[in-house]
């Protein structure tokens, strides 16, 4: 028994291997469908770009007040495609749904029927 098994302790898949370049796709390592969402936040009052940070699964600015205004209230904006511009303010959530390909394990065959098909001989010993 290890110690890790004493403290539940379960390595999560951090989908390394999906770039922030890919909109989406399949993690490699452990199969789940992933989404890059790309998320900035703006001031509510100046509606200033804020840098932005993602805290027990909340996208939020790091500072608490707007260095433009001091407000301290803000707006969480999604964004479509992620530009050079925006990369310094921006922060990348990669959303994880699960495998969808449950299908059924069997397999079904059909036979077409053709005029001009010719009928196979059946042999009799």
């Amino acid at each position: 028994m290890f110690l890790t098994d004493l403290f539940n302790f379960k390595k999560r898949c951090n989908h390394e291997k999906i770039t922030p370049d890919m909109e989406c796709g399949y993690c490699p390592d452990c199969g789940c469908f992933v989404q890059n969402e790309w998320y900035i936040t703006r001031c509510a009052c100046c509606g200033v770009k804020l840098k932005t940070a993602i805290i027990k699964d909340e996208i939020v600015p790091q500072n608490h007040y707007c260095t433009n205004c001091g407000n301290d209230t803000y707006i969480v904006e999604k964004l479509e495609k992620i530009n050079f511009i925006d990369i310094n303010f921006a922060v990348l959530k990669k959303i994880v749904t699960k495998s969808v390909q449950n299908l059924p394990m069997t397999t079904q065959c059909w036979e077409e029927r053709n005029i001009l098909q010719p009928k196979l001989p059946i042999l009799s010993l």
